[in-house]
Formats: structure tokens, C-alpha cells, sequence
């Protein structure tokens, strides 16, 4: 399971609304100073997420808590917002560069583009239905796990400050 530290910002029924800062893995790569992320983090990192959480242990608006994630979750949702739209792209892609040469058009191009703009579409369409189908399963929901300890408390207080 994943977890992270977030702050309970406001209650909803079962649902908490958690605020928790977006991080990155800098620090931990091997490419040190020829990667560019860290300057694009200076930018648009360090920004604060607020997302909606089940709440089982009954927290309050102000408690800093640990929500998790199911990692297998994760990995599905990627697999969602990135590789289908992508296959459904270079798909359709294909498919109009293949009805385009079948009906002996001069310029394949226009129609490939067009159907892969299409296909790209369509696959960002699908994503969007399937995640409000999915956003019901309780196994791809983030949980309030626990009140956060001191260590994590105080962790999570320091990255508020390097703001």
C-alpha cells in the first residue's frame, strides 16, 4: 500500500477532503544534474493536492492522517489515463492510413492525422467514463488510514514551511 501524510481539510459523510503536497523522487536518481525535472519542480512542483478520501477512522477537519492507496490501484489508473488513449491514437492512426492508401487518396497524411486525433479522442472519452464508473469501487478509493505520528506530523509541517 502506498501511503502518504495529508491534512483533513473539511468532512463530507464518509468522505474526508485531504490536502497533501505533490512530491517528486529528486534526490534519489543517478542523473544528478543532467536531468531537468528539479527545474521544472521549482516551478511546478510543491504544489498542494486536495483529494477526497474515505474516512473509517472518523477524522476531523485539522487532524493530520495517513491515506493510502492499493498499489495495484495505481497501476491501473496509469494504465488508464496513459496507455489507452495512446494505443487508441496510434490505432486509429494506422487504421486511417490504411483506409486512405485502400481508397487510392493521393495524400495518406491528412486522413491518418485526422484519425488518430479522432482515436485520441475517443480515448480520452472512454478514460473519463471508466473513471466515473470506477470512482465507486471502494478498492480504488484512497483511505484515511491513521492519525499520523509525531515523526510524520512534523515531516509534513516542514514541507508546508519550504513553500
Amino acid at each position: 500500500m502506498l501511503e502518504e501524510t495529508a491534512l483533513v481539510t473539511s468532512l463530507d459523510g464518509a468522505f474526508a477532503q485531504v490536502e497533501t503536497l505533490r512530491n517528486t523522487t529528486c534526490g534519489g536518481c543517478q542523473a544528478g544534474s543532467a536531468c531537468s525535472t528539479p527545474l521544472l519542480n521549482k516551478y511546478f512542483g510543491n504544489r498542494k493536492v486536495s483529494v477526497r478520501a474515505l474516512n473509517p477512522i472518523g477524522a476531523a477537519p485539522g487532524d493530520k492522517v495517513v491515506v493510502g492507496l492499493e498499489e495495484s490501484a495505481l497501476s491501473q489508473a496509469s494504465v488508464r489515463f496513459y496507455l489507452v488513449p495512446i494505443l487508441m491514437l496510434i490505432g486509429f492512426a494506422g487504421f486511417g492510413q490504411w483506409l486512405a492508401e485502400r481508397s487510392s487518396l493521393v495524400s495518406t497524411e491528412p486522413a491518418s492525422v485526422f484519425a488518430g486525433l479522432l482515436g485520441l479522442l475517443m480515448g480520452l472519452m472512454w478514460t473519463r467514463y471508466h473513471t466515473v464508473r470506477i470512482n465507486s469501487c471502494k478498492r480504488s478509493q484512497l483511505v484515511i488510514l491513521r492519525l499520523a505520528n509525531t515523526h510524520s506530523s512534523w515531516r509534513f509541517a516542514s514541507k508546508n514551511l519550504s513553500l
